[in-house]
């Protein structure tokens, strides 16, 4: 049986909650905890090389704030928690990244905060619960 939960961090209050409900079911199960935050990155073809260099230069410097501003100050504050706590910092679409890492992981379930997204941008774009929630691996628990 897979050990591992996998929680959605964006920083957001909402994904506080989803780790905090993450910790409690962890500790409960005797499972490890991957708290993964995965920056939104859309690939542009039609760049030139010069530009693709920098674009990955910016790309390494934005994984190295979220890491120091979101996730460090996070595990620090789970230390005391029980729970055996790893992180992943990936880029990519959301909801693919995170089924990728719930895979990757063998995860018995996922959790994420619902975030609030207009009833517009949820039609034209779909949200991450929806889609994680029709093609996850594992189930899907959405914390309010």
């Amino acid at each position: 049986m897979a050990s591992t939960i996998v929680v959605g961090y964006d920083g957001s209050e909402s994904s506080q909650r989803a780790v905090d409900f993450a910790v409690k079911a962890a500790s409960a199960q005797g499972k490890t905890i991957v708290i993964a935050h995965v920056l939104e990155w859309s690939p542009y073809s039609f760049l030139t090389p010069t530009e693709l260099e920098e674009r990955h230069k910016r790309r390494n410097e934005e994984l190295q704030r979220a890491d120091t501003a979101l996730l460090t100050p996070l595990v620090a504050t789970l230390k005391d928690s029980g729970v055996e706590v790893k992180t992943i910092l990936k880029y990519g679409h959301i909801a693919e990244t995170l089924i990728k890492i719930a895979q990757a992981e063998e995860a018995s379930h996922l959790v994420i905060g619902r975030t609030g997204h207009s009833e517009l941008e949820t039609r034209l774009f779909g949200s991450v619960a929806g889609s994680l929630a029709q093609a996850a691996p594992a189930p899907v628990t959405i914390v309010p």
